[in-house]
């Protein structure tokens, strides 16, 4: 009944993307711990992050690709084999798209650098705890897991973000 419930509400959909959303926030606040502020080029934030994840995500599926025709000795230059790489895939690219908007925002000075580091942090952290607290409720339905998931994603971002305050 559990499953046939979940699955009856779509959320297969969204835990078969849970992994592509969660290397996609870790990927951002990786990259956002590099990027330094650029007032000579206000959009090269927006293009690096943009670019880096899509190029990311472009290795991730061809990488799935060309290994599945491994594994399986199935033909890879085709539009089904091509559909389930970029499936299994893009959620990673899905989370970058934010991010990117905001630091678009900055270039066209409707943010400054800063605000659109944090709030891009924070998505990504959001994104972590939400996904984290899942976790912890579909291994059990109490209440404790999910904290302790959310916290446990949550601290990762956290870490994360503060990285880049210590380096910069």
């Amino acid at each position: 009944m559990h499953t046939t419930q979940r699955h009856h509400l779509g959320w297969q959909r969204l835990e078969k993307a849970a992994f592509g959303f969660i290397y996609g926030a870790i990927m951002v606040l990786s990259l956002l711990m590099a990027l330094g502020d650029t007032p000579e080029a206000p959009f090269e934030p927006a293009l690096v992050l943009f670019g880096s994840v899509l190029a990311v995500t472009l290795a991730k599926a061809f990488s799935e690709l060309l290994s599945h025709g491994i594994e399986t000795g199935e033909r890879i230059l085709t539009s089904k084999a091509f559909g389930t790489a970029w499936r299994h895939s893009h959620p990673t690219l899905t989370v970058a798209n934010v991010p990117t908007v905001l630091f678009l925002a900055a270039g066209l000075g409707v943010l400054s650098m800063q605000t659109a580091t944090m709030l891009s942090q924070a998505f990504c952290i959001v994104i972590l705890i939400v996904l984290g607290g899942w976790v912890g409720w579909v291994i059990r339905h109490n209440w404790w897991l999910p904290i302790g998931g959310a916290l446990f994603a949550g601290c990762v971002g956290l870490a994360l973000a503060a990285l880049k305050y210590a380096i910069h």
